[in-house]
Order: C-alpha cells, then structure tokens, then sequence
C-alpha cells in the first residue's frame, strides 16, 4: 500500500471511531429529560425580516401558535417598508388576529451586520421579561417557549440555544442542504457537547432575560461580527453563565436552496464562519468526512478487496448514524439515498472554505477577519 493510500487509509479509520463516538452521544443526549416552565414570565419574540423566505408565513405563524401559558409578543422587523415580508406580516395579522404581533419598519444602518442592525431597531419595542431571538427560517412546535423558558430557569443559565433539523422544500438542491444539517451539523454539535469541546449558541433560538442582554452590551456589542450568535453566546459565558442546549425542542430549519449555487454560497458562508471563530475546532472536523476519505483511499490503493471492506464498513456506520439522527429528530428516511453525494459535496464544502476570498450574504460581499469582524472587501483597515 502507498503511502498516499495509508494516510486515506488512516483518515478513514479515525472517521469510522468519531462515526461510533458521534453515535454513543447521540443516543445519550436524545435520552435527556425537558423542563417545562415553573413559572410563565412575559415573553418577547424577536424575528428580524429581509425578504418573503419560502415558507416565511408557515415558519412566523408556528410561534403565534404557542400552549405557553404567559403573555407573548412577537416583533418583526424589517429595514425597508416595501421589504415583500411586509405583506406576511399584515397576512398573518389578518389570520391571527388576537395576537400581539407589532411590526418594525426601521432603516437605520447600525454597523455592518444587517441582522443585528434591524434587531437594534427592533429593541425600543421589548417588553418582555424573556427575550427570545429567532432566526425567520425556523419552524416551532406549540410546546416550544414552554421549553425554552424552563431550560432557562435552571440554576447558572444566562441563554438557552436550540439544535434544529432540516426542513427541505421539494427540489434536489434543498434536500441535499437538509442532508448537511441532519447528517453533519447535528452529530457534530452533540459530541462537541459531549466532550466539552463545542460553546454553540445558535440563531435558531437564543433565550435569556432582558437583564442579560442588557449586562452583554444589548444588540448594539454585535453589530460588526458576522457570527452574532455565537458572540452572543460567548458574552454570556463571560459572565459565569452557561448557554444551555436542551435535547429538546428540536426546531426545523428551512433549507430553501434552490441551485447548487446558492447551496455552495450558503455552505460556504457558514463554514467560513466557523473556521473564523473556532479555526482549530473546524480544522480537526476533518474527521467528519470519513466517506470521502475512504473513497480516496480505495482509488489510491487500487479498489482492493480491503477497500471495498472499508467503504462497506463506513457506509454502514453513516447510515446508522443518519438512522439514529432522524429518529431523535423525528424524521422519515426519504433522503437517506442522498447521504454519499452528500456528504462528498460537504467535503468540498469544507476544502472550498480555506480558499481565499469573501463572503456573500444577502446581496453583499465581504471578507472575515481572524476575529470574525466583517469588513468590505477592499478594507485595509483594522
């Protein structure tokens, strides 16, 4: 054997024993019991806006549908008063109209994250003694404030993250960006957990008390950062506070892909995200590409027997491991046929993101800096 096919060999290997490790945790964490709220404060739901989203009206009216026995609001907002999310907001008024839903139309610029920019604008209309910010392609069930704020009310949290599954529209290119959220983020972020090594605090859901939020500097801390979320998460451990994320609720994100264009934007945007803000956590989930890697290896050994072994092997531990994923999510198994592309396209994904360059978000470029700044792309300066 070469010593090319060794290291694939090696790599391989290391891939199939993370694969069992991923596996153990998963299994582990899905047994953990919820907590339901002892008590119901006022609750403030914050949803920042840009665009009509595929399934935006299905995803904003979930939170209107809640069991949670307190008081809540939900606050949309958005920059510009022809943004097309304007007319979801005014259809869900009209299908929902007992509830507190109040709309922001602000388009003053707070710094260069547009996000965090529309939530600072969004901030004169809190009222809530629980604060809840929720990224707009997120799907809840009835249950789910109900859960969150019992996961904030346990001893030493300051915010309450969410872990999601995806949610895939009815083209390739959105169930291939679900595969990625099923079949890498979730495992991924359960054994980082699990073994200490991962702090997620995730725009899924971050939960925490009016009080904290104004103890990290409010809104107005995160304008420049491109993971907001996870600075807001580590704001809060800065305080000696835990980001708790509960085994439930498991939220659904809408992968809304439509090309493999904008799935390689979206991808690529997250991972370099990711490689900013933790570079040696993201350099060593190169363990995570195990199919790949043993793909590499069975050409570069010659397709012996043992390398077909291999890929049979490590096919099995992928798929048990998606099987295990979409049982904790509470998923069919439709896509699974898809989880060998799949997972090639998140090697790529994950090669593709050492390369140079900058970022696209939401119709603008720019670079990342080490401390995950966001600048223009020809910014020179601090």
């Amino acid at each position: 054997m070469s010593l090319i096919a060794s290291a694939f060999w090696l790599m391989a290997i290391v891939g199939c024993l993370y694969t069992l490790a991923a596996l153990a945790c998963l299994i582990r964490f899905a047994c953990q019991p919820g907590s339901e709220a002892i008590i119901h404060p006022t609750v403030t739901v914050l949803k920042p806006l840009h665009g009509d989203e595929p399934l935006l009206f299905d995803n904003l009216a979930s939170v209107l549908r809640q069991t949670y026995a307190g008081a809540v609001s939900v606050i949309c907002g958005v920059a510009d008063a022809a943004d097309p999310a304007v007319d979801v907001v005014e259809r869900l008024r009209a299908a929902f109209p007992d509830a507190d839903l109040r709309l922001v139309v602000d388009g003053r610029r707070h710094g260069r994250n547009g996000k965090v920019s529309n939530l600072i604008n969004m901030s004169r209309e809190i009222a809530g003694d629980v604060v809840v910010l929720a990224d707009s392609d997120m799907r809840v069930e009835p249950n789910y404030l109900s859960d969150v704020v019992g996961a904030l009310q346990r001893p030493g949290i300051g915010a309450v993250t969410c872990l999601y599954r995806g949610l895939s529209l009815p083209n390739l290119w959105s169930r291939l960006a679900t595969g990625w959220v099923d079949g890498q983020f979730l495992p991924n972020v359960v054994l980082g957990l699990a073994l200490g090594m991962a702090k997620p605090c995730m725009g899924s859901t971050i939960a925490m008390t009016r009080d904290t939020l104004g103890r990290i500097g409010g809104f107005d801390a995160f304008k420049d950062h491109l993971a907001d979320d996870y600075e807001i998460g580590a704001a809060v451990r800065r305080l000696g506070l835990t980001v708790a994320v509960p085994a439930r609720p498991v939220l659904a994100h809408t992968s809304a892909s439509t090309s493999l264009a904008a799935l390689l934007r979206q991808e690529g945007r997250w991972s370099r995200t990711i490689r900013a803000v933790d570079p040696a956590g993201f350099a060593g989930s190169i363990v995570t590409h195990v199919l790949p890697f043993a793909i590499l290896a069975a050409l570069a050994d010659g397709l012996q027997r043992r390398d077909w072994v291999l890929l049979g092997v490590v096919l099995a531990l992928r798929i048990t491991l998606a099987l295990s994923v979409k049982r904790y999510v509470r998923k069919d198994t439709a896509d699974l046929i898809l989880l060998p592309l799949r997972d090639v396209l998140s090697f790529a994904v994950f090669l593709g993101s050492f390369w140079p360059g900058s970022i696209d978000w939401r119709g603008h470029r720019f670079r990342v800096g080490h401390d995950g700044i966001l600048t223009a792309p020809d910014h020179t300066g601090p």
